[in-house]
């Protein structure tokens, strides 16, 4: 079974982001932690928090994602913006165990000029000065587009980065097909060949969670501009593909196209009849 949702508004509560799943014929979706372009986050209710693990539980739901907001950079020069990654961050992991056993997702940041060994370094120092051995939470990298000094439009960025985690059994990839076709990943063309390079650089076992999307732009352009699924340069021939491979056809699939809940209950209607 294809296991799907989208991004949706956290505004009115956990309960109630599971129900609008089910609505739109998910069985998953994916939040902001906060304000995607801010630092205030809501107050947890703990019987809301309960009432969606119960949803979930019976509408078999593998896993709800997280997503840090675009505003974090844990790799950048200004100190004060490390500190603000996280303090961000650790308070989101504490948060994120109200709802135990999900998945947190973050763009790795940008090194702002320090070089790309640098910015690895600060990246995996910040997750190894938060990730306890206690959490239920399993935080993801994401594949970026690399554009400007991004860190992540590799899968070798990112593996670099894996290697120099201390608690590596918490952590994992979220794959972007926007980002990663962006990044110069064939994966129109040699889908089984990116993802052999993913497993041998970076390993299956650690990816967890695919992004899909459409991208504007041809692959390698390192632009980062989703498209709604089959209206863009990828196509709908390769997300059958993608939806139907062995190794990722029983991962959790989140939308992120340019949509309203209309449009995302078409495009998860479109990708389980391929998926079938």
């Amino acid at each position: 079974m294809l296991h799907i949702g989208c991004h949706l508004s956290s505004s009115k509560g956990f309960l109630k982001m599971g129900e609008t799943a089910l609505s739109i014929g998910a069985d998953t979706f994916q939040f902001f932690t906060r304000n995607p372009r801010g630092s205030k986050a809501k107050a947890i209710d703990p019987e809301d928090a309960a009432a969606l693990m119960r949803l979930m539980d019976e509408h078999d739901f593998p896993c709800i994602l997280a997503h840090a907001p675009y505003t974090l950079n844990p790799c950048s020069k200004d100190p004060h913006v490390r500190e603000f990654a996280q303090m961000t961050m650790t308070d989101d992991l504490v948060r994120m165990e109200a709802t135990p056993g999900q998945m947190y997702n973050f763009h790795p940041g940008s090194h702002t000029g320090q070089g790309m060994s640098e910015g690895i370094r600060q990246i995996a120092e910040l997750l190894n000065s938060l990730l306890k051995e206690s959490q239920t939470t399993t935080v993801l990298l994401e594949t970026m587009a690399g554009k400007g000094t991004e860190v992540g439009g590799s899968f070798a960025e990112l593996a670099m980065i894996l290697d120099r985690v201390e608690l590596a059994d918490h952590m994992g990839v979220c794959l972007d097909t926007c980002h990663i076709w962006d990044g110069g990943y064939d994966i129109i063309n040699d889908l089984d060949g990116v993802l052999d390079r993913f497993d041998r650089t970076i390993g299956l076992h650690r990816l967890k969670a695919i992004h899909l999307n459409d991208s504007k732009n041809p692959c390698g352009s390192h632009k980062d501009r989703h498209e709604k699924i089959g209206q863009g340069q990828i196509g709908l021939a390769a997300f059958e593909a993608i939806v139907r491979h062995p190794a990722l056809k029983d991962l959790p699939f989140f939308l992120e196209t340019p949509n309203e809940l209309p449009g995302y209950a078409e495009e998860i209607r479109l990708l389980r009849s391929l998926a079938e």
